[in-house]
């Protein structure tokens, strides 16, 4: 069956979700609203919002809701040249984390490929704000590739998150077809390599979508790529298309398949797999795991 046709299929059971409610919800949707600050939740159409707000736990997204690339899967606004970074994110973002009273908080960012640094300085800005002000607080950043540039990534690096994640998003075939021409999956992997590498203490991530088109063997193939360059934990999830702008689907992926990869990948080494239809990079579920792996040591 060709992709086109699937496109028009109806979801199936498995991909279903409750709408969001609750207090907590309502607080974070203000919240981020007063103060202006991005949530991948919502730029991104997450399917589970409404799980993750009413436990009181959001992505927020720094460097602005506008990214500089394209890819043709992620429903966030583009622009080649975005409003310029709030100077003041850093410490509005520490604040917000500060009243929701967490221990492990999860941050994203567009790519900035109009900045001179590629918006790696204001990150680490954002990191030591919030260290500085929640400094039990476990911090995980997925941030963009810096188009390979090490020194770029060793200023995320040294402001010493708990987690870096950087995602390969899609198997090597696909890749020029589903990310942004300025993507490169082997650049991606040298990306998580670097941090390994000169870092060590730092656990890395990464997160594969499927439904794309790709093949079993080249899931496994990816998640063995993500091993060998000391990447400790993986997410799977199924890709949705947010719409007819985007890719369509080629596959709804049952949830047997990705429990399947869930055994291969920790029979791989990965110290941590989340792998499911709705499982995304910044998936809430994971972080209560992750937390006593990183706290244990």
């Amino acid at each position: 069956m060709c992709p086109s046709t699937l496109t028009h299929l109806k979801k199936p059971s498995w991909l279903k979700v409750k709408l969001p409610v609750g207090d907590k919800y309502h607080w974070l949707k203000k919240k981020s609203k007063e103060l202006k600050l991005a949530t991948v939740c919502e730029e991104a159409m997450c399917p589970n919002i409404g799980e993750c707000w009413s436990g009181g736990t959001a992505t927020f997204m720094i460097l602005g809701d506008v990214c500089t690339r394209g890819c043709r899967f992620c429903a966030v606004k583009t622009s080649r040249r975005p409003p310029m970074p709030d100077e003041n994110e850093p410490a509005k973002l520490a604040q917000t984390l500060s009243e929701l009273t967490l221990d492990y908080v999860v941050l994203t960012t567009v790519d900035r490929d109009d900045l001179p640094d590629q918006g790696a300085g204001h990150i680490s800005r954002c990191l030591e704000a919030i260290q500085i002000s929640n400094p039990e607080m476990l911090i995980e950043i997925l941030m963009p590739d810096f188009s390979g540039e090490e020194p770029l990534i060793e200023l995320v690096c040294a402001a010493k998150p708990a987690v870096l994640a950087h995602n390969v998003e899609t198997v090597a075939r696909l890749t020029s077809t589903v990310r942004d021409r300025r993507a490169n999956y082997q650049q991606s992997l040298r990306v998580l390599a670097y941090a390994k590498k000169h870092h060590p203490t730092i656990y890395t991530k990464s997160s594969i979508m499927v439904g794309l088109g790709e093949k079993t063997e080249e899931i496994i193939e990816t998640m063995q790529d993500l091993r060998k360059v000391g990447v400790d934990f993986l997410t799977i999830g199924q890709y949705l298309r947010p719409n007819l702008k985007f890719l369509p689907v080629a596959e709804y992926v049952h949830p047997d398949v990705f429990d399947n990869y869930e055994q291969e990948a920790l029979a791989m080494g990965f110290k941590y797999a989340a792998c499911g239809p709705l499982v995304r990079s910044s998936y809430r579920a994971g972080e209560y795991f992750m937390k006593s792996i990183i706290k244990t040591g």
